[in-house]
């Protein structure tokens, strides 16, 4: 019998398998459902899963400004202290 974490491992291969095919969360975790029954995760965190894999998780939202002509990269200090000042 797998191990619990490899279950998980296991589970989340064919929600990012099937994410990526353009499968919604319910119809994954339906099928999920059919072949780990009592095993298989909750449908809360195949909705988790599914926005990690598919780029919409907000923990994996990008926060640094991208470059762009015309704007420095940083600021230095003393600049930000003549401003304030």
């Amino acid at each position: 019998m797998a191990t619990s974490n490899h279950l998980l491992i296991k589970q989340r291969s064919v929600i990012e398998f099937l994410a990526a095919e353009g499968c919604f969360a319910a119809n994954i975790h339906a099928r999920m459902k059919t072949v780990y029954g009592e095993m298989c995760i909750s449908d809360c965190a195949v909705c988790k899963w599914v926005r990690i894999f598919k780029g919409e998780d907000p923990r994996e939202t990008i926060l640094r400004d991208r470059k762009r002509s015309g704007r420095p990269l940083s600021a230095s200090v003393m600049a930000h202290r003549k401003l304030t000042a």
